[in-house]
């Protein structure tokens, strides 16, 4: 039986079959510079402080509560996403 594999895993079969991929030299030294990288990522280190509209506050809120995140770090994921270019914006808009 043939599994079906998405388009990602399949170029990735793709990419290996060819000989693109290449073994790590000193694995725990490369492993301990991702974990930094990783580190470095995720810490928040910077406070911003805005003023918005009561209304958009409790908006923000009860869209929180629906994520089951604190507002804040609800509002965090918005603009980590945006300044990625990962946030869409919703059609109909």
């Amino acid at each position: 039986m043939k599994t079906k594999l998405t388009k990602e895993e399949q170029e990735i079969l793709n990419s290996f079959e060819k000989g693109e991929w290449v073994p790590v030299k000193n694995l725990s030294k490369r492993r301990a510079e991702m974990m930094r990288y990783a580190r470095n990522t995720f810490k928040k280190d910077k406070r911003l402080n805005i003023r918005i509209s009561e209304r958009d506050l409790n908006e923000l809120q009860r869209k929180a509560v629906n994520e089951g995140l604190p507002y804040q770090t609800y509002v965090s994921s918005i603009i980590h996403k945006f300044v990625n270019g990962k946030l869409i914006e919703a059609s109909g808009n």
